[in-house]
Protein backbone atom coordinates (compact mmCIF):
# COMPACT_ATOMS: atom_id res chain seq x y z
CA UNK A 1 0.00 0.00 0.00
CA UNK A 2 2.80 1.92 1.15
CA UNK A 3 4.51 1.96 -2.84
CA UNK A 4 1.06 0.65 -5.10
CA UNK A 5 2.45 -0.21 -8.51
CA UNK A 6 -0.71 -1.77 -10.12
CA UNK A 7 -3.43 0.76 -9.38
CA UNK A 8 -3.45 4.69 -10.16
CA UNK A 9 -0.95 7.26 -7.75
CA UNK A 10 -3.28 8.54 -5.23
CA UNK A 11 -3.58 12.66 -5.02
CA UNK A 12 -1.24 14.51 -2.84
CA UNK A 13 -4.08 16.03 -0.35
CA UNK A 14 -3.50 18.43 2.40
CA UNK A 15 -4.32 17.01 6.25
CA UNK A 16 -7.30 19.37 6.44
CA UNK A 17 -8.80 18.18 3.28
CA UNK A 18 -8.40 14.77 4.61
CA UNK A 19 -9.87 15.59 7.75
CA UNK A 20 -12.84 16.70 6.21
CA UNK A 21 -13.00 13.95 4.06
CA UNK A 22 -13.15 11.47 7.23
CA UNK A 23 -15.30 13.74 9.66
CA UNK A 24 -12.07 13.95 11.69
CA UNK A 25 -10.54 16.39 13.90
CA UNK A 26 -7.18 17.55 13.06
CA UNK A 27 -5.98 17.88 16.96
CA UNK A 28 -3.40 20.46 15.53
CA UNK A 29 -4.91 22.63 13.25
CA UNK A 30 -1.73 24.62 12.65
CA UNK A 31 -0.56 20.71 10.51
CA UNK A 32 -3.43 21.27 8.29
CA UNK A 33 -1.38 21.80 4.91
CA UNK A 34 1.19 19.35 5.73
CA UNK A 35 0.42 17.13 2.44
CA UNK A 36 0.00 13.47 2.60
CA UNK A 37 0.60 11.33 -0.63
CA UNK A 38 -0.06 7.82 0.51
CA UNK A 39 -1.71 5.41 2.79
CA UNK A 40 0.54 2.98 4.43
CA UNK A 41 0.51 0.63 7.60
CA UNK A 42 2.12 1.69 10.74
CA UNK A 43 5.41 -0.05 10.34
CA UNK A 44 5.66 0.95 6.82
CA UNK A 45 5.13 4.29 7.23
CA UNK A 46 6.81 7.49 6.09
CA UNK A 47 6.48 11.27 7.05
CA UNK A 48 4.23 11.42 3.49
CA UNK A 49 1.75 8.51 4.75
CA UNK A 50 -1.29 8.22 6.14
CA UNK A 51 -1.96 5.66 8.59
CA UNK A 52 -4.37 4.28 11.76
CA UNK A 53 -4.42 2.82 14.77
CA UNK A 54 -7.09 1.30 16.93
CA UNK A 55 -5.71 -2.26 18.40
CA UNK A 56 -3.19 -1.86 21.73
CA UNK A 57 -1.62 -5.29 19.83
CA UNK A 58 0.14 -2.78 17.84
CA UNK A 59 1.14 -0.41 20.49
CA UNK A 60 4.95 -0.69 19.77
CA UNK A 61 4.37 -0.23 15.96
CA UNK A 62 2.29 3.38 16.87
CA UNK A 63 5.41 4.50 19.05
CA UNK A 64 7.79 3.35 16.62
CA UNK A 65 6.25 4.86 13.67
CA UNK A 66 7.46 7.72 11.08
CA UNK A 67 4.00 8.18 9.47
CA UNK A 68 3.04 11.78 8.92
CA UNK A 69 -0.49 11.60 10.51
CA UNK A 70 -2.62 8.84 11.99
CA UNK A 71 -6.01 8.28 12.27
CA UNK A 72 -6.88 7.30 16.16
CA UNK A 73 -9.88 7.18 18.56
CA UNK A 74 -9.87 9.40 21.21
CA UNK A 75 -8.82 6.86 23.59
CA UNK A 76 -5.57 6.17 22.22
CA UNK A 77 -4.96 9.42 20.97
CA UNK A 78 -2.01 10.15 24.56
CA UNK A 79 -0.19 7.10 22.75
CA UNK A 80 0.47 8.83 19.24
CA UNK A 81 4.27 10.03 18.93
CA UNK A 82 4.76 14.04 18.97
CA UNK A 83 5.78 14.09 15.59
CA UNK A 84 2.58 12.58 13.89
CA UNK A 85 -0.61 14.70 13.73
CA UNK A 86 -3.45 13.28 14.86
CA UNK A 87 -6.60 12.78 13.22
CA UNK A 88 -9.26 11.90 16.04
CA UNK A 89 -12.32 9.86 14.90
CA UNK A 90 -14.61 7.71 16.26
CA UNK A 91 -13.57 4.59 14.18
CA UNK A 92 -10.08 5.14 12.86
CA UNK A 93 -10.61 2.02 10.10
CA UNK A 94 -13.09 2.53 8.82
CA UNK A 95 -11.77 6.47 8.31
CA UNK A 96 -9.02 5.10 6.89
CA UNK A 97 -11.31 2.85 4.40
CA UNK A 98 -12.98 5.74 3.16
CA UNK A 99 -9.99 7.83 1.79
CA UNK A 100 -8.50 4.52 0.79
CA UNK A 101 -11.91 4.19 -1.80
CA UNK A 102 -11.52 7.87 -2.60
CA UNK A 103 -7.81 7.57 -3.91
CA UNK A 104 -8.31 3.80 -4.92
CA UNK A 105 -11.10 3.50 -6.71
CA UNK A 106 -9.78 1.53 -9.51
CA UNK A 107 -8.92 -1.22 -6.62
CA UNK A 108 -12.53 -1.81 -5.59
CA UNK A 109 -13.98 -3.61 -9.11
CA UNK A 110 -11.25 -5.13 -11.37
CA UNK A 111 -11.39 -4.16 -15.11
CA UNK A 112 -10.07 -5.57 -18.08
CA UNK A 113 -7.50 -7.80 -17.84
CA UNK A 114 -5.80 -6.17 -21.01
CA UNK A 115 -7.05 -3.08 -20.96
CA UNK A 116 -9.86 -4.10 -23.38
CA UNK A 117 -12.86 -1.78 -23.90
CA UNK A 118 -15.14 -3.52 -26.08
CA UNK A 119 -15.32 -7.02 -27.64
CA UNK A 120 -12.02 -8.82 -28.34
CA UNK A 121 -11.77 -10.23 -31.82
CA UNK A 122 -10.81 -13.44 -30.13
CA UNK A 123 -13.71 -14.03 -28.09
CA UNK A 124 -16.57 -15.69 -29.38
CA UNK A 125 -20.16 -14.81 -29.03
CA UNK A 126 -23.09 -16.90 -30.31
CA UNK A 127 -25.26 -14.62 -32.80
CA UNK A 128 -28.68 -15.01 -30.51
CA UNK A 129 -26.69 -13.35 -27.12
CA UNK A 130 -27.59 -10.00 -26.37
CA UNK A 131 -25.06 -7.44 -25.05
CA UNK A 132 -26.20 -3.65 -23.98
CA UNK A 133 -23.87 -0.92 -24.76
CA UNK A 134 -20.69 -0.55 -22.91
CA UNK A 135 -20.07 -4.81 -22.03
CA UNK A 136 -16.39 -5.59 -22.11
CA UNK A 137 -15.10 -8.89 -23.50
CA UNK A 138 -11.35 -9.99 -23.04
CA UNK A 139 -9.76 -12.16 -25.02
CA UNK A 140 -10.39 -16.38 -25.91
CA UNK A 141 -14.23 -15.69 -23.23
CA UNK A 142 -17.22 -18.10 -25.08
CA UNK A 143 -20.26 -16.59 -24.55
CA UNK A 144 -23.21 -18.88 -25.40
CA UNK A 145 -26.22 -18.84 -27.11
CA UNK A 146 -29.95 -16.43 -25.51
CA UNK A 147 -27.20 -15.46 -23.10
CA UNK A 148 -28.51 -11.98 -21.84
CA UNK A 149 -25.46 -9.34 -20.61
CA UNK A 150 -26.17 -6.05 -19.18
CA UNK A 151 -23.68 -2.56 -20.23
CA UNK A 152 -21.34 -1.88 -17.91
CA UNK A 153 -20.30 -5.76 -17.01
CA UNK A 154 -16.83 -7.27 -17.85
CA UNK A 155 -15.89 -10.35 -18.92
CA UNK A 156 -12.81 -11.91 -18.31
CA UNK A 157 -9.88 -13.86 -20.48
CA UNK A 158 -10.86 -17.30 -20.78
CA UNK A 159 -14.59 -17.04 -19.26
CA UNK A 160 -16.96 -19.51 -20.66
CA UNK A 161 -21.03 -18.10 -20.21
CA UNK A 162 -23.34 -21.14 -20.94
CA UNK A 163 -26.24 -20.93 -22.84
CA UNK A 164 -29.40 -18.90 -21.57
CA UNK A 165 -27.31 -17.19 -18.57
CA UNK A 166 -28.34 -13.88 -17.88
CA UNK A 167 -25.89 -11.35 -15.97
CA UNK A 168 -27.21 -8.15 -14.82
CA UNK A 169 -25.39 -4.23 -15.05
CA UNK A 170 -21.93 -3.38 -13.84
CA UNK A 171 -20.62 -7.11 -13.20
CA UNK A 172 -17.44 -8.93 -13.30
CA UNK A 173 -16.88 -12.25 -14.02
CA UNK A 174 -12.99 -12.91 -13.63
CA UNK A 175 -10.79 -15.05 -15.89
CA UNK A 176 -11.74 -18.85 -16.22
CA UNK A 177 -14.86 -19.08 -14.77
CA UNK A 178 -17.55 -21.07 -15.91
CA UNK A 179 -20.62 -20.17 -15.51
CA UNK A 180 -24.20 -21.79 -16.24
CA UNK A 181 -28.09 -22.25 -15.22
CA UNK A 182 -27.40 -18.93 -13.27
CA UNK A 183 -29.24 -15.69 -13.47
CA UNK A 184 -27.12 -13.28 -11.85
CA UNK A 185 -28.33 -9.87 -10.36
CA UNK A 186 -26.46 -6.01 -10.92
CA UNK A 187 -23.50 -5.26 -8.88
CA UNK A 188 -22.19 -8.86 -8.87
CA UNK A 189 -18.46 -9.60 -8.32
CA UNK A 190 -17.60 -12.80 -9.65
CA UNK A 191 -13.29 -13.71 -8.41
CA UNK A 192 -11.42 -15.89 -11.45
CA UNK A 193 -11.67 -19.79 -11.12
CA UNK A 194 -15.34 -19.70 -10.00
CA UNK A 195 -17.59 -22.67 -10.97
CA UNK A 196 -21.34 -21.71 -10.68
CA UNK A 197 -24.30 -23.58 -12.25
CA UNK A 198 -22.64 -27.07 -12.43
CA UNK A 199 -24.69 -29.93 -11.26
CA UNK A 200 -24.85 -30.76 -8.04
CA UNK A 201 -23.68 -34.07 -6.07
CA UNK A 202 -26.97 -36.13 -6.49
CA UNK A 203 -26.66 -39.73 -6.58
CA UNK A 204 -28.56 -43.17 -5.13
CA UNK A 205 -25.94 -44.47 -3.73
CA UNK A 206 -24.80 -48.51 -3.95
CA UNK A 207 -27.78 -49.75 -5.96
CA UNK A 208 -28.13 -52.55 -7.98
CA UNK A 209 -26.89 -50.49 -10.96
CA UNK A 210 -24.02 -48.58 -9.56
CA UNK A 211 -24.46 -45.22 -7.84
CA UNK A 212 -27.41 -44.02 -9.70
CA UNK A 213 -27.23 -39.90 -10.97
CA UNK A 214 -30.29 -38.27 -10.51
CA UNK A 215 -30.70 -35.05 -12.53
CA UNK A 216 -29.99 -32.02 -11.32
CA UNK A 217 -32.48 -29.74 -13.08
CA UNK A 218 -32.72 -26.25 -10.94
CA UNK A 219 -30.63 -23.24 -11.53
CA UNK A 220 -28.13 -20.68 -9.56
CA UNK A 221 -29.80 -17.32 -8.52
CA UNK A 222 -27.27 -14.69 -7.65
CA UNK A 223 -28.76 -11.38 -6.06
CA UNK A 224 -27.32 -8.01 -6.12
CA UNK A 225 -24.47 -7.01 -5.05
CA UNK A 226 -22.86 -10.43 -3.89
CA UNK A 227 -19.16 -11.27 -3.92
CA UNK A 228 -17.41 -14.51 -5.15
CA UNK A 229 -14.42 -15.51 -4.33
CA UNK A 230 -11.65 -16.78 -6.23
CA UNK A 231 -12.20 -20.62 -6.81
CA UNK A 232 -15.42 -20.76 -5.18
CA UNK A 233 -17.96 -23.02 -6.62
CA UNK A 234 -21.95 -23.13 -6.39
CA UNK A 235 -23.84 -26.10 -7.63
CA UNK A 236 -27.02 -25.59 -9.10
CA UNK A 237 -29.90 -26.80 -7.63
CA UNK A 238 -31.84 -30.55 -8.28
CA UNK A 239 -35.34 -29.50 -8.12
CA UNK A 240 -35.27 -26.09 -6.20
CA UNK A 241 -33.00 -23.42 -6.72
CA UNK A 242 -29.30 -22.33 -5.11
CA UNK A 243 -29.77 -18.72 -4.16
CA UNK A 244 -27.16 -16.37 -2.43
CA UNK A 245 -29.14 -13.52 -1.28
CA UNK A 246 -28.03 -9.68 -1.78
CA UNK A 247 -25.07 -8.14 -0.31
CA UNK A 248 -23.54 -11.47 0.70
CA UNK A 249 -19.71 -11.41 0.22
CA UNK A 250 -18.24 -15.05 -0.24
CA UNK A 251 -14.34 -16.01 0.31
CA UNK A 252 -11.95 -17.83 -1.76
CA UNK A 253 -12.53 -21.58 -2.08
CA UNK A 254 -16.22 -21.97 -1.20
CA UNK A 255 -18.23 -25.29 -1.70
CA UNK A 256 -22.11 -24.00 -2.17
CA UNK A 257 -24.02 -27.63 -2.27
CA UNK A 258 -27.38 -27.81 -4.63
CA UNK A 259 -30.69 -26.09 -3.04
CA UNK A 260 -28.62 -24.18 -0.44
CA UNK A 261 -30.00 -21.22 0.57
CA UNK A 262 -27.97 -18.31 1.66
CA UNK A 263 -29.93 -14.80 2.73
CA UNK A 264 -28.82 -11.30 2.58
CA UNK A 265 -25.98 -9.41 3.57
CA UNK A 266 -24.10 -12.87 4.93
CA UNK A 267 -20.32 -13.23 5.54
CA UNK A 268 -18.70 -16.68 4.26
CA UNK A 269 -14.84 -16.97 5.02
CA UNK A 270 -12.51 -19.29 2.96
CA UNK A 271 -12.80 -22.89 2.18
CA UNK A 272 -16.65 -23.34 4.09
CA UNK A 273 -18.27 -26.38 2.46
CA UNK A 274 -21.51 -26.21 2.95
CA UNK A 275 -23.57 -29.45 1.94
CA UNK A 276 -27.15 -29.93 0.08
CA UNK A 277 -30.52 -28.43 0.94
CA UNK A 278 -29.32 -26.15 3.62
CA UNK A 279 -31.24 -22.59 4.57
CA UNK A 280 -29.05 -20.13 5.94
CA UNK A 281 -30.42 -16.82 7.33
CA UNK A 282 -30.15 -13.11 7.06
CA UNK A 283 -26.45 -11.61 8.50
CA UNK A 284 -24.96 -14.61 9.16
CA UNK A 285 -21.29 -15.17 9.28
CA UNK A 286 -19.50 -18.40 8.91
CA UNK A 287 -15.67 -18.53 9.97
CA UNK A 288 -13.05 -20.17 7.41
CA UNK A 289 -13.30 -23.78 6.93
CA UNK A 290 -16.79 -24.46 8.65
CA UNK A 291 -18.32 -27.47 7.69
CA UNK A 292 -22.62 -27.56 7.69
CA UNK A 293 -24.25 -31.27 7.03
CA UNK A 294 -27.39 -30.81 5.02
CA UNK A 295 -31.12 -30.30 5.42
CA UNK A 296 -30.01 -27.57 8.35
CA UNK A 297 -31.23 -24.22 9.32
CA UNK A 298 -28.64 -21.64 10.42
CA UNK A 299 -31.31 -18.58 11.56
CA UNK A 300 -30.77 -14.91 11.17
CA UNK A 301 -27.66 -13.59 12.86
CA UNK A 302 -25.84 -16.64 13.70
CA UNK A 303 -21.75 -17.13 14.06
CA UNK A 304 -20.00 -19.90 14.12
CA UNK A 305 -16.74 -20.04 14.71
CA UNK A 306 -13.87 -20.97 12.39
CA UNK A 307 -13.12 -24.92 11.61
CA UNK A 308 -16.24 -26.01 13.50
CA UNK A 309 -18.30 -28.83 12.22
CA UNK A 310 -22.07 -28.59 12.31
CA UNK A 311 -24.79 -30.79 12.61
CA UNK A 312 -27.52 -29.14 14.07
CA UNK A 313 -29.93 -26.49 12.97
CA UNK A 314 -28.45 -23.20 14.90
CA UNK A 315 -31.02 -20.91 15.59
CA UNK A 316 -31.40 -16.68 15.12
CA UNK A 317 -29.11 -15.14 16.90
CA UNK A 318 -26.72 -18.49 18.19
CA UNK A 319 -22.96 -17.92 19.07
CA UNK A 320 -21.71 -21.63 18.05
CA UNK A 321 -18.39 -23.58 17.77
CA UNK A 322 -16.06 -26.60 17.86
CA UNK A 323 -16.29 -30.03 16.54
CA UNK A 324 -19.10 -31.20 16.82
CA UNK A 325 -20.16 -27.40 17.27
CA UNK A 326 -22.66 -26.57 20.11
CA UNK A 327 -23.34 -22.56 22.11
CA UNK A 328 -19.78 -21.09 22.47
CA UNK A 329 -20.40 -20.96 26.08
CA UNK A 330 -20.91 -24.84 26.61
CA UNK A 331 -18.07 -25.38 24.59
CA UNK A 332 -15.73 -23.39 26.18
CA UNK A 333 -17.10 -25.09 29.56
CA UNK A 334 -16.02 -28.16 28.26
CA UNK A 335 -12.86 -27.59 27.02
CA UNK A 336 -12.01 -26.37 30.40
CA UNK A 337 -13.19 -29.32 32.25
CA UNK A 338 -11.04 -31.45 29.57
CA UNK A 339 -8.14 -29.37 30.23
CA UNK A 340 -8.50 -29.47 34.14
CA UNK A 341 -8.91 -33.57 33.76
CA UNK A 342 -6.05 -33.71 32.23
CA UNK A 343 -4.04 -31.63 34.53
CA UNK A 344 -5.52 -33.38 37.28
CA UNK A 345 -4.44 -36.52 36.06
CA UNK A 346 -0.73 -35.65 35.39
CA UNK A 347 -0.98 -34.13 39.17
CA UNK A 348 -1.50 -37.96 40.47
CA UNK A 349 1.55 -39.59 41.30
CA UNK A 350 -0.28 -42.67 40.75
CA UNK A 351 -0.36 -42.35 37.08
CA UNK A 352 3.44 -41.84 36.91
CA UNK A 353 5.24 -44.28 34.44
CA UNK A 354 2.21 -45.28 32.81
CA UNK A 355 1.94 -45.28 29.13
Amino acid sequence: MAQPIFFTKPPASALADIAALTKAQLVDPARGGHVITGLASLDEAGPMHLTFFDNLKYADELRATRAGACLVSPRFEAEVPAHVAVLRVAQPFRAFVRVAREWHGDALRPQSWVGNDGIAPSAIIDPTARLEDGVIVDPLAVIGPDVEIGSGTVIGVGAVIGPGVKIGRDCNVGARTAIQCALIGNDVLIHPGCSIGQDGYGFIFFGPEGHLKVPQTGRVLIQNNVEVGANTTIDRGSLRDTVIGEGTKIDNQVQIGHNVTIGRHCLLAAQIGLAGSLTIGDNVALGAKVGINNHLKIGDGAQVTAMSAVKDDIPPGGRWGGHFAKPTKQWFKEIIAVERLVRDNKADPKDEGRE
